[in-house]
């Protein structure tokens, strides 16, 4: 099965590789100006588009030529046609070419008797909350160089170049959502070998494109996982995508990833491996129109990604991203977004095909008020129901049934920056009770006029654990399904339950294409009887007496992130945890209490 999966996959890659090919120099065919005479609209393939026996009106600029006689007021004279133009005029008319020729390029096609206009669409691409402790990208009003690659050709740009991927090693949102709307208004000869394979018009109807990403990720933890261990391993994966759109009624998307492990000293993570598997493949239909914007029903396989995905992500620094089987149904607006679904989780199976865990089901609604550019208030309720049974360093962790309920407010205006979060936890967990919480506060200043464009943050987090576990009411916090390495520390070693976390960041742009990102975190735990959660959510270290006493240590990180090239990073980073005295305490046989990690990674995307 993952062999013909993988089959499909290269060959629907190849089959738009030849098409763009063929149809390079015809795409700008495509469009046409809204104003001009409907019986001279053209296809795709640039092809007239006629309507019954119709003939050029009286009026029109063909019907004014055949008519116009030589001197007449619609003829210019010798005198006027010979003579010289100002610069000013033919600067005037070099712009006015230029305008025009982007506006032709903008592809809009008849497709059904229905004008399409292609930049628009499709509509169902949602743009990535900002995360918190998010950065300011570097700007400016003078050329700069975006990539070591224009550093090296001296091509000097007046703005980062546009794409549908992040400028960073890590793309957290999924393919699906990479925008690339932009491309239909560069002209086809000016597109670049990535922005070819994207927005291939079909016919006047159907879209096509695709692309896909690799990366290498070399790893090197001392005291791995809290173990005596040195472990030098090296993470390989390959992601292909290809995604159809039937104007914007109905899009199919799918994506092949492979992902494996070498060389790991420990087992590997169940996210390490995945030898060749579908990551998404879902359907949208559009259901009906609400207030002017579009209702979507995407069905199948999908990557979920929500809010500051404090909760629930699809989590991009994995080597096999979280995914799910359901449905969802939702809109977007200029002001308020909407989601409503319902998923099982998708664990990774090595060497198996992956299927749903039926014993894991998440479903929500998700609403997003976007008072103005920038801003954005979060309301959400999600149901998490685990049947697995699952104990942990003597917690009994699940089955439960677990219901959250919270509300984020997030946003920046004139170089103040904000973030506060905060959510409560009830249900069942057991034959008990749960009652839970975690709330984060953070508060950032970015210096735009400054040297290297500095960004700073303080920030307090917070997840309630239980003085008592397997006795009485539950008062843990479950994390969900979380971006744990982005915010508690690259050491993976803290998660977002039972803990305290204060913590400063710091971003610097030595220059566009080199960003610098500095942290410090503190942490302890919120009940010294409760275990330490990793990343994921396992508990990893526990005394029941509480004696061990609740300092964790602290941690330092640093990440450095190159831009080679609009389509390639490089990404180095270290991280240190010096252990406090509950790492101390409960540090037995061939356990650790510090731990450290380099990571070295290579991001192609195409």
């Amino acid at each position: 099965m993952k062999i013909v999966v993988y089959f499909i996959c290269v060959l629907l890659i190849l089959n738009a590789g030849i098409l763009n090919f063929v149809t390079a120099q015809d795409w700008n065919n495509a469009s046409f100006d809204p104003d001009q005479p409907i019986s001279t609209l053209r296809n795709a393939t640039n092809n007239p588009i006629t309507f019954g026996n119709q003939s050029p009106a009286l009026g029109t600029d063909e019907t004014a030529n055949q008519v116009a006689a030589p001197g007449s007021p619609s003829s210019p004279t010798q005198t006027e046609a010979e003579k010289p133009k100002t610069d000013a005029e033919k600067k005037a008319e070099a712009e006015k070419a230029a305008k025009k020729k982007a506006e032709e390029s903008i592809c809009k096609t008849c497709c059904h008797g229905k004008l399409i206009d292609w930049s628009k669409y499709p509509a169902t691409i949602h743009p990535m909350q900002r995360p918190g402790n998010f950065l300011i990208p570097y700007s400016s009003e003078c050329p700069a160089y975006y990539s070591i690659f224009d550093q090296i050709t001296d091509d000097c740009q007046k703005a980062r170049p546009k794409s549908g991927y992040a400028p960073f090693a890590i793309n957290p949102w999924p393919f699906f959502d990479a925008d690339w709307r932009f491309v239909e208004s560069i002209p086809c000869e000016d597109r670049d070998l990535v922005q070819r394979l994207k927005r291939i018009h079909l016919n006047d109807c159907w879209l096509f494109s695709t692309g896909g990403s690799y990366w290498v990720n070399y790893q090197h933890q001392q005291n791995s996982r809290l173990t005596e261990t040195v472990n030098d391993f090296t993470l390989l994966n390959v992601r292909l995508y290809s995604d159809l759109w039937y104007r914007d009624n109905f899009r199919l998307y799918a994506e092949y990833i492979w992902a494996d492990n070498f060389a790991s000293e420990l087992p590997p993570l169940p996210f390490d491996v995945d030898l060749g598997d579908l990551q998404n493949l879902f359907v949208d239909l559009k259901l009906f129109d609400y207030a002017d914007k579009p209702v979507f029903v995407r069905g199948g396989r999908q990557e979920l990604i929500y809010g500051s995905q404090r909760l629930v992500s699809p989590l991009p620094w994995a080597n096999k991203r979280n995914t799910f089987d359901g449905v969802k149904l939702f809109r977007q607006g200029e002001k308020w977004d909407y989601d409503l679904f319902w998923a099982q989780f998708v664990p990774p199976l090595a060497s198996d095909f992956d299927v749903p865990d039926e014993n894991q089901n998440l479903a929500g609604s998700w609403l997003t008020y976007k008072p103005e550019k920038g801003q954005a208030l979060d309301m959400y309720y999600l149901l998490y129901d685990n049947g697995n049974d699952v104990v942990q360093q003597g917690i009994v962790r699940s089955p439960f049934e677990r219901s959250t309920v919270g509300s984020r407010w997030s946003g920046d205006k004139e170089g103040r920056l904000w973030d506060f979060e905060g959510a409560i936890q009830f249900g069942e967990q057991v034959n008990s009770d749960v009652f839970a919480g975690m709330a984060t506060a953070g508060l950032g200043k970015n210096w735009k006029k400054a040297c290297w464009n500095p960004t700073a943050w303080l920030y307090y987090d917070y997840a309630s654990g239980d003085s008592d576990p397997n006795v009485g009411d539950v008062n843990t916090f479950n994390q969900v399904f979380p971006f744990g390495h982005y915010y508690l520390g690259w050491t993976d070693l803290v998660g977002r339950q039972n803990i305290h976390d204060l913590n400063v960041h710091m971003y610097l742009d030595p220059t566009p294409w080199f960003n610098v990102w500095l942290q410090y975190h503190h942490f302890w735990l919120d009940e010294s009887a409760d275990a330490l959660y990793n990343a994921g959510g396992a508990a990893i270290r526990r005394d029941p007496t509480g004696l061990a006493g609740n300092n964790v240590g602290d941690e330092i990180d640093i990440v450095m992130n190159f831009h080679l090239t609009n389509y390639s990073d490089v990404l180095l980073s270290y991280a240190t945890l010096f252990g406090g005295s509950f790492l101390e305490n409960t540090a037995g046989p061939n356990q650790a209490s510090d731990a450290e990690s380099l990571y070295l990674i290579y991001q192609q995307r195409w």
